[in-house]
Order: structure tokens, then sequence, then C-alpha cells
């Protein structure tokens, strides 16, 4: 689910060139705690229905996701980042 959704999303871009803040981002939301993660999406968005749900999502992924989880989602990105296919 999350990790085809990630991928979809960064295949999606003609030449993976992920904006970097995007791939912060998803970086952040995957290893950073929810109150950085909540912060850094209020850079973005100030509406409390917004920061709400992105804190309700990051700490049902962080309940559901074990760290080794984490890490092969982030591998992936990175394989995919880098791929001469992409």
């Amino acid at each position: 689910g999350k990790m085809t959704f990630l991928m979809a999303a960064s295949l999606s871009v003609p030449d993976c060139r992920i904006c970097p803040a995007v791939r912060d981002d998803v970086s952040l939301f995957l290893t950073g705690s929810t109150e950085d993660y909540v912060d850094n999406v209020a850079r973005y968005q100030s509406s409390p229905v917004i920061l709400e749900n992105a804190k309700l999502l990051k700490e049902c992924v962080d309940g559901k996701m074990t760290d080794g989880d984490k890490q092969n989602a982030l591998s992936v990105l990175d394989k995919i980042y880098a791929s001469d296919l992409c």
C-alpha cells in the first residue's frame, strides 16, 4: 500500500527529478518525529484540519511501520532516484 504509493508517485515524474522539498518531506515523514513532520507541513499549510490529519497519519504510520520497514522504503526510493532507467 504505502510503498506502492511512494513508488508510483516517484515514477510518475518522467526523469525522477523529485523536487527536493518533496524528497525531504518523504524522508522526514518516514524518519522524523511527529512534531518535526507536522512543523514541516505547517510551513506550507496553516489549516488546523490539515495539520491534525498530518499528525494522525504520521502517528498511524509510526505505529504500523517498523524502523526496518521505513529504512527499506527509503532504500527503494533512493534506488528509484538513482536509476538510469527512470
